[in-house]
């Protein structure tokens, strides 16, 4: 691996940030309200698939036990 002295290790991470398209406000915005839509949509399915489940094992249990 080639070394590079420090300034221009310097001169390439300035250039390659440079090169970094950032998101604008709105775009931030947008996929931070998804994130939380999508953990909320997450959250409520595995609650379900929870109570489905419980009712399920207290019914055999019921039945066997």
């Amino acid at each position: 691996m080639a070394q590079t002295n420090p300034l221009q290790f310097i001169q390439q991470v300035r250039s390659e940030v440079a090169k970094v398209v950032w998101p604008t406000r709105r775009e931030v915005l947008l996929t931070t309200v998804m994130v939380f839509i999508m953990a909320t949509l997450t959250a409520i399915f595995f609650a379900l698939v929870d109570l489905a489940i419980r009712g399920g094992l207290q019914g055999i249990l019921g039945i066997f036990g």
